[in-house]
């Protein structure tokens, strides 16, 4: 079990913390890496001003391990023994692209984003098709189309978001005039759209089956 402020966004743990100051994200940041190396497992970062973001997966296997559980457990008890103050952690937004011929179209959005292809197992367990070589920017997957649909977004934008928010997050979109195109797939995710029919799908890290 993971200890809180850690959430799990797809198929990473993400965590933030407010700082302050640099210098101060920096001695939080030194006693991390600390841990981390006497774990031989490591956590990305990102250091701000006044907040530090934590993202932990074990790239080798291409989703969560008790490795990253364990490095957050460590990570959280050093928050709280340095008093820090937990903020809700960096969400993941992916670009989804329907196509009809994904072989086709796939090239063009790998060369002109400048991004990694994943295939295999690779593709499978991480669930998306194209990586920014620099982890930063969103991943890019290919929905397949079985016939043009011309009257409707060919891309929408998939937010992953804590389990524990989403459904606080569809009711905010219904209230700004959203509109629910479909929840059968609650709670792995919800379509929904914006009054002019562009579409959003907000995701958890849970399947069907556990609803």
């Amino acid at each position: 079990m993971v200890s809180d402020p850690w959430r799990v966004i797809a198929n990473d743990l993400r965590v933030s913390y407010r700082t302050g100051s640099m210098v101060r994200g920096m001695d939080f940041l030194t006693r991390v890496v600390d841990a981390a190396e006497r774990a031989g497992h490591h956590p990305d970062v990102d250091l701000r001003y006044a907040t530090v973001h934590l993202t932990l997966v074990t790239h080798s296997a291409h989703r969560l391990t008790e490795a990253d559980v364990a490095l957050a457990n460590t990570i959280a008890e050093i928050a709280r023994e340095m008093q820090l103050e937990s903020l809700a952690p960096p969400e993941r937004f992916d670009l989804a692209i329907a196509a009809l011929d994904i072989a086709a179209v796939r090239p063009f959005w790998q060369a002109v984003l400048g991004y990694n292809r994943l295939d295999g197992e690779a593709r499978e367990l991480e669930s998306t098709d194209l990586v920014d070589p620099t982890g930063l920017l969103p991943p890019v997957w290919f929905q397949q189309m079985d016939e043009p649909r011309p009257q409707r977004s060919r891309m929408h934008v998939d937010l992953w978001v804590p389990a524990d928010e989403v459904h606080q997050r569809v009711q905010a979109a219904l209230e700004a005039d959203g509109q629910l195109l479909t929840d059968a797939h609650a709670p792995s995710f919800w379509v929904l759209a914006d009054p002019e029919g562009n579409e959003v799908c907000l995701c958890t890290w849970q399947n069907p089956a556990d609803g």
